[in-house]
This record gives C-alpha cells, sequence and structure tokens, in this order.
C-alpha cells in the first residue's frame, strides 16, 4: 500500500481531532474528485512497518480522539493486507474509533470478503460515490447528499444500515 499524506490532527474529516491518512489508489472516476493525484496507487510514500508503528503512537497522544481512513479509496486497497492489519492494530493497541470514507456504498463493500473484513474493524462509513450534481458545500463530513454516514457497528447488530441523522 502506498499513501498520499498523514494529517496528524484534523478535524475536518470526522469528530473531533482525528488523525487522518490518506492512501493511494482509486478506480472510481468521479467527476469533480478533489483527491485526483491520490488515485494512482504508487502515488505518494511506500506504507511501511516504521510508518504505521509511528501512526500507531502517534494515536496515543491524548489531543488524538479519533482516526480516519480516506483516499483515494480505500476499499481498493485489498492487493496486500495493510490496510486490514492498520485496523486491526489500532483497535486492539489504542481503542480509538474510525472513521472510513468510501466510493463504494455499504451494500458493496459487505459483499466482498477483504473489503467486508476492513469495515468490522471501523466505526463509521461515509459511503458512496461524489456525485457532481448532488454537491452540497452545506453537508458536515460529505460532499454530496447520496452520501450517508453510517454507525457501522450498530448497522452489523440490526443486519441493515443505520445512517447517523446528526451530521
Amino acid at each position: 500500500m502506498y499513501y498520499a499524506q498523514i494529517r496528524k490532527f484534523d478535524t475536518a474529516n470526522g469528530t473531533g481531532i482525528r488523525s487522518s491518512l490518506f492512501v493511494s489508489g482509486c478506480t472510481h472516476c468521479c467527476e469533480g474528485c478533489f483527491n485526483q493525484d491520490y488515485k494512482h496507487f504508487r502515488y505518494g510514500h511506500p506504507w511501511t512497518k516504521d510508518v504505521e508503528d509511528q501512526f500507531i503512537n502517534h494515536l496515543t497522544n491524548p489531543n488524538v480522539h479519533g482516526v480516519t481512513i480516506l483516499g483515494g479509496e480505500p476499499m481498493d486497497q485489498v492487493r496486500d493486507n495493510d490496510l486490514l492489519n492498520l485496523v486491526q492494530r489500532i483497535k486492539e493497541e489504542t481503542k480509538q474509533n474510525i472513521w472510513i470514507y468510501s466510493g463504494y456504498t455499504f451494500e458493496e463493500i459487505m459483499a466482498h470478503p477483504k473489503t467486508r473484513a476492513i469495515l468490522m474493524h471501523c466505526d463509521v462509513l461515509v459511503d458512496g460515490p461524489f456525485v457532481e450534481n448532488l454537491k452540497n458545500l452545506k453537508l458536515r463530513f460529505r460532499g454530496s447528499s447520496n452520501q450517508r454516514i453510517i454507525d457501522i457497528q450498530k448497522s452489523l447488530q440490526e443486519g441493515q444500515v443505520c445512517v447517523l441523522e446528526n451530521y
């Protein structure tokens, strides 16, 4: 896996002060994408054990209240197990909550074993492709009105998509 950037303190991509990882690589071709450079799977920097250890260590900072993974496309990171291993480590070692953004829908992610395995360790999913003609600058944490903010764990427990309405 490659990553485009890490924001140690981010307030734009989820609630509270978060650490955000922007992965590289995306197979979507969303018109109006704001991270075009991040579409290339080898853009940025290789994800290494040292980078991962530094990222995990930073999550112990008392000012950090969660992790956000976006990109690129996190659910396209199934060529190796780097992202799966990372979300597992985050949960095991830091207990931080994890928001993940995807151009795929919850239903599409759940239909594939590798993406489902990643999602199982996350708490909130912002799903669906960015749609230029549904763009709404007044929405919190998403770019277009078709995108949903989903409570993953509650959705898994109830067997249906549970949208967080207060966003």
